[in-house]
């Protein structure tokens, strides 16, 4: 497996943006919000078969799912647009799939590069709207809105916080974590202001010379060394990229657990990043930090909310 609200007015785009199709997880009790987490899918995956796999993911030690251990959480997922496969364009039948944007081979991801381009900058522009407009629900904080992605959206998410611009004066000028699985990082051997250049968004992105998100936002990568699609070196350069422009990154990874979720470690390894690092408690405060009940199983999470979904 691959994988209109009050909006803050720090990112603009040069263009109108197109809302994406998205599943909304809102917590237990709607009236308690204090977080936000919008988790971006990998390519030729769909929302519906996201949140299934995320329902069935579970700590170790409590039994609970990510929804269960974070009842205070709004979980938004949009799905990527369905795009045709430009590597079969001269197919009889063009391949179409849901990707953030097209890539010529999964099997070397440097080759014909620029395919990448087009999709990036349509859609970096929309994540950047979504998170404000959630940063914009929880009283325009910033830090209260997490990013998430796995596979390839690791490349959209990388390079929505490098054309990201939250001034420092607003509620710790970053957000509260990115955080992701199984990612890779375009374009990479660049500078900052390389990587800014190729995507050329125009309006929006950060002054010349300032990494700021990128420095105030908690980042946590993993990766599987056995992964066969995104190799480890990208992972392990993703995080070598992040660090060098200024990033804090915590780096996990594991012998085993494929091009997916590794399990059950890398599910306590998350929420013991979410816990400490954005609600701000110690990883051992886990069981007891989000409230839970008979046989560690928590409240029920609330049913999803489906925008634009068919």
């Amino acid at each position: 497996m691959s994988t209109s609200d009050t909006t803050a007015t720090t990112t603009t785009t040069r263009n109108p943006t197109p809302d994406l199709p998205t599943l909304t997880i809102p917590p237990t009790d709607p009236s308690i919000h204090t977080h936000t987490v919008i988790f971006l899918h990998g390519r030729g995956d769909n929302t519906r078969s996201f949140t299934r796999a995320l329902h069935n993911w579970r700590h170790s030690r409590t039994g609970q799912t990510l929804f269960d251990t974070f009842p205070t959480f709004r979980w938004v997922f949009p799905q990527a647009p369905l795009r045709p496969v430009a590597s079969t364009a001269d197919h009889f039948h063009q391949k179409v799939m849901h990707q953030w944007f097209d890539v010529w081979t999964a099997r070397d991801f440097s080759l014909r590069e620029d395919v990448q381009v087009e999709g990036l900058r349509e859609m970096v522009p929309v994540v950047r709207t979504m998170l404000a407009r959630e940063a914009g629900k929880l009283g325009g904080r910033w830090d209260r809105v997490v990013l998430a992605w796995i596979s390839m959206g690791a490349a959209t998410g990388v390079h929505t916080l490098f054309n990201l611009d939250v001034s420092p004066g607003e509620n710790g000028g970053g957000l509260a974590a990115f955080m992701g699985f199984c990612g890779r990082c375009p374009f990479m051997g660049r500078s900052l202001a390389e990587m800014r250049a190729v995507l050329a968004l125009g309006e929006g992105v950060p002054p010349a010379g300032e990494n700021g998100v990128v420095r105030r936002t908690p980042v946590m990568l993993q990766h599987n060394v056995d992964d066969p699609l995104v190799l480890i070196e990208r992972g392990r350069g993703l995080r070598d990229t992040l660090t060098g422009f200024g990033a804090q990154v915590e780096w996990r990874e594991y012998a085993t657990g494929g091009h997916w979720f590794q399990e059950p470690e890398g599910i306590d390894d998350a929420v013991e990043f979410l816990t400490r690092v954005v609600l701000g408690k110690g990883g051992s405060e886990v069981a007891d930090a989000e409230g839970s009940g008979e046989d560690g199983q928590g409240q029920a999470a609330a049913e999803p909310e489906t925008v634009g979904l068919s």
